[in-house]
């Protein structure tokens, strides 16, 4: 494996997991909206990072590109009830006065940005390595 390598699988992590933080964020907005811009109630997302490759098999095939065999984030709807909430006073209460909330788990979207960051952070940390590893070869390479 070339540092190159090294590099794309960090980057690749990198991207995964900034997608992460992201759609944390939007989520964590979105916690005590009622409605969208479409009047419909939003609906919490995650990220699932998936692999490009279609079986173990196929990650030793020599014809099998990089690309293909690192994670790519895709964003998905998480299907959870929504939260119902007591407010009279609010203009999108039934007349019950409940307000429906999105499903947001306050908690649970903070547990996740905080180890989307720490793997964000091993993935800077394994990408400098790298490239301090690559810089001492090219020092060896050089000093002959």
């Amino acid at each position: 494996m070339d540092y190159r390598s090294a590099f794309a699988i960090s980057t690749a992590g990198m991207s995964v997991e900034k997608l992460r933080l992201d759609v944390t964020a939007l989520n964590l907005a979105n916690m005590n909206s009622t409605k969208g811009v479409d009047g419909q109630l939003f609906k919490p997302l995650r990220v699932v990072a998936k692999l490009g490759a279609a079986s173990f098999a196929s990650q030793f095939d020599a014809s099998s590109s990089l690309a293909s065999l690192l994670p790519a984030g895709r964003v998905e709807e998480m299907n959870v009830a929504p939260r119902v909430v007591h407010d009279p006073g609010n203009p999108d209460a039934d007349e019950k006065g409940n307000v429906q909330l999105p499903g947001v788990n306050h908690l649970g979207e903070m547990v996740n940005m905080m180890s989307a960051l720490r793997a964000y952070e091993a993935n800077v940390v394994a990408l400098n390595t790298a490239k301090t590893m690559a810089q001492r070869a090219l020092d060896i390479g050089g000093a002959a």
